[in-house]
């Protein structure tokens, strides 16, 4: 299979290569309304307990793509002050699987009226597992390659900060600040220091209003790997009579991203997300699919006047 040898490669660097550009954070393109997944201080960034379900399919068609599904929910505790999350995601690259259950913890800072700072914290568990042997490779006789990596435990720290108003956000975060990882490096023939590396976001967003019917909202995330570019998804969205949300955005040299959402009552609402590739994976890929079901439990109709923005 002479022509799958370019995505073979592109797969092992994101699997074997702290020094190659790899995705080991979750990617999806609904991150506005998943801030959970990126960054633990948005745990009771509302004032109800919120949940969400996710799949994406990335790259259709290709062997070996990643597909991720996950699930979050977070809420208010203690006043308000603290709030307490909790995520479960399952995510397969190439020949590995992932599932990492992770608690998120946040303090809240009141700054003003209608302001507020937290800081999060991130703990949790990854079972990790890589068929290394199964990968396309030039060197027969590299020991890397050889075995197999299965079911190992990994525990993982992360941070975050949040600030946020009513209509505005911006957060900052490192994921996975630090992971106990030796054994994976250690089955790899000591070829890396460390398998999950540290990727560090930073995101923003501001809601205007145009007039009784539509609302707009700009929204940006970076994402930063000192081994590798600095990639960036730029964002719009359009909100008609609070329930529809349409948006289109761009991430940086990968691809041109389409959302719809419709909030479907004061507690439900689904989203859509098709990513159309514009990188040199386009010849190889039918784009990707993200679809997700939002629940708000226990929101208030009558306190809660505002849709949710973020």
């Amino acid at each position: 299979m002479p022509q799958l040898r370019p995505i073979l490669f592109a797969l092992l660097c994101t699997l074997c290569g702290s020094r190659a550009v790899a995705q080991q954070e979750v990617m999806v393109s609904q991150y506005m309304f998943n801030g959970l997944f990126l960054n633990p201080a948005y745990a009771g960034s509302h004032h109800y307990t919120s949940a969400s379900l996710l799949h994406r399919d990335q790259w259709v068609n290709m062997e070996g793509a990643p597909r991720t599904s996950m699930l979050g929910i977070d809420g208010p505790v203690m006043g308000e002050r603290m709030a307490l999350g909790f995520t479960l995601v399952h995510d397969q690259i190439g020949v590995s699987r992932d599932l990492e259950m992770a608690g998120h913890y946040a303090y809240r800072i009141r700054l003003s009226q209608g302001s507020q700072l937290a800081f999060g914290l991130k703990a949790g568990l990854s079972v990790y597992s890589a068929r290394l042997s199964d990968l396309t490779y030039w060197d027969a006789n590299d020991q890397v390659f050889q075995g197999v990596i299965k079911n190992q435990l990994v525990g993982k720290f992360g941070f975050g900060m949040y600030w946020s108003n009513e209509r505005s956000f911006i957060g900052l975060s490192v994921p996975t600040l630090y992971a106990a990882d030796g054994s994976i490096a250690a089955q790899a023939a000591g070829a890396l220091d460390h398998y999950f590396v540290q990727h560090y976001y930073l995101n923003a967003g501001q809601v205007f209003e145009l007039n009784e019917h539509f609302d707009i909202k700009p929204s940006v995330l970076v994402k930063y790997q000192p081994q590798a570019p600095v990639e960036a998804d730029v964002n719009c969205n359009i909100l008609y009579n609070e329930r529809f949300w349409l948006g289109a955005g761009y991430r940086t040299g990968d691809a041109v991203v389409g959302m719809l959402e419709y909030q479907v009552n004061t507690h439900l609402r689904v989203g859509y997300a098709y990513d159309m590739t514009t990188s040199r994976l386009q010849r190889y890929s039918g784009g990707s699919h993200e679809v997700m079901l939002g629940i708000d439990l226990g929101k208030d109709l009558v306190k809660i006047k505002t849709p949710r923005y973020f």
